[in-house]
């Protein structure tokens, strides 16, 4: 039987698209190029290539701890009871990947981190539970629907660039004033965008259903996932004769004392220093809840040996991400790609140049944080000149960001680690639903209120 259009496009994605690390490297190719086509010379492009180049070690090792905590916290009895009830909900191939997208979908309103890392998880143990009771779900249309669904995050609890902009003495104030969030993520045209994207990709994720479905008993690591590895690993030593130091790592007083100190650590940054919600307490809350749940060392550390696996491409992919993102904020090619969209914007194509905007420079830098810082002040400039409210342009290049991170493989790598597949067999439907999120996202800020 011929396949139907839009599979066929994923399997040409799948074969002709290289791996994140060769799209990465060709990606700074193609920014070097440009530098140097817009006038830039090769020193200050090769300056900036090098003051990029380890710029992000920070952030790498906070995208780690991230990913791996997330899925030690996803191998907790708890967390699988729960998900495990859920999964046995659905009663039809479009019922799994429906509940597991709106799952994915209020953990990513929640907070990104939760819904990139534990998104994948629910969309394999959905997976794992049909196929238990013969109900045939393709897997990769079911990631790429749960990918998808993690994009309401850009209007969410954790958006960057929103919650930046309400910070007082943020590095815009001069020029945009404090944004209250009630006219940002709470604004009708975000509120509007959030609702209508969950219902669209729901619709879209039912026409993306191949006519044979590739269901998980297809991918042997990502069905292991769904067998509880830990539980395996506790009962085979609960046979052996303990030595102290065993009997020491299996006590939960040594558990009880680490979730002591990681609480007095987050009550001195909250309330000691009055800092907000940021990657280094979104680990720390990870790390207790994992202990909390796990209770003690050797649980744990089980449990760590099956989640590093989820995050070993960040630990360089990330790096050569950070060579394009010296060149584009340490030269011109940055401002300059922004600039040009700024100055050809009239009030009803501002949001759509904007997006667009972000999504090439999204592509290169995947940060949100980091790209209103680089793009913030030309988006607010050209918002004035144009004549809409900073707002909308703030909201225009969430638009465009999110489609950037859609169509970057690094985000696919990670979500492929996780659910242990190859990135490129799901890479195909993230393209279809990135630009349904570009298509309706323009539509929203341009025609509603922000």
């Amino acid at each position: 039987m011929e396949k139907g259009r839009l599979e066929r496009f994923a399997l040409f994605i799948e074969k002709y698209v290289p791996d994140a690390i060769t799209s990465a490297v060709i990606m700074v190719i193609i920014l070097f190029l440009f530098a140097t086509a817009i006038g830039v010379p090769v020193e200050k492009t090769g300056a900036a290539y090098y003051k990029g180049f380890w710029m992000l070690l920070a952030f790498t090792m906070q995208m780690t701890l991230i990913i791996t905590l997330s899925a030690v916290f996803g191998q907790t009895p708890l967390f699988r009871k729960i998900i495990l009830a859920l999964s046995k909900i659905p009663s039809s191939p479009f019922q799994v990947i429906a509940l597991a997208a709106i799952v994915t979908g209020l953990l990513g309103y929640l907070y990104w981190g939760l819904a990139i890392t534990l998104g994948p998880v629910v969309a394999v143990y959905f997976c794992g539970e049909a196929e238990k009771k013969g109900i045939k779900v393709d897997l990769m249309v079911a990631l790429a629907t749960v990918f998808a669904a993690h994009s309401v995050w850009q209007y969410g609890l954790s958006a960057s660039g929103p919650l930046l902009s309400a910070t007082p003495g943020h590095f815009l104030e001069k020029t945009t004033g404090q944004m209250a969030l009630s006219t940002t993520i709470w604004s009708p045209a975000a509120i509007i965008n959030v609702i209508g994207f969950m219902i669209l990709i729901l619709i879209v994720s039912r026409l993306l259903f191949p006519r044979t479905p590739k269901t998980i008993a297809a991918y042997p690591d990502a069905y292991k996932l769904v067998e509880d590895h830990v539980a395996e690993a506790i009962a085979r030593e609960s046979n052996k004769a303990l030595t102290f130091s065993q009997k020491l790592e299996r006590s939960n007083i040594i558990g009880y004392i680490l979730i002591i100190g990681i609480i007095y650590w987050l009550y001195h940054h909250f309330f000691t220093k009055n800092l907000g919600l940021d990657l280094n307490s979104l680990n720390a809350i990870f790390l207790l809840l994992c202990f909390l749940l796990h209770r003690n060392v050797f649980r744990f550390t089980e449990a760590l040996k099956e989640g590093i696996r989820s995050s070993w491409s960040v630990v360089v992919i990330y790096h050569l991400y950070a060579l394009a993102a010296g060149v584009l904020q340490f030269t011109p090619a940055g401002e300059y790609i922004a600039k040009f969209m700024g100055g050809i914007s009239t009030p009803y194509t501002f949001p759509l140049l904007m997006a667009i905007s972000g999504a090439i420079i999204a592509i290169f830098v995947p940060s949100s944080g980091g790209q209103w810082v680089i793009q913030g002040f030309v988006t607010s400039k050209a918002a004035e000149t144009v004549g809409v409210s900073f707002q909308r342009g703030l909201l225009s290049l969430g638009v465009g960001d999110q489609v950037g991170n859609l169509m970057s493989p690094f985000w696919y790598v990670i979500v492929a680690g996780i659910a242990r597949v190859d990135f490129r067999k799901f890479f195909g439907y993230g393209m279809v639903f990135a630009a349904l999120w570009f298509v309706w996202g323009v539509i929203c800020f341009t025609f509603f209120p922000c």
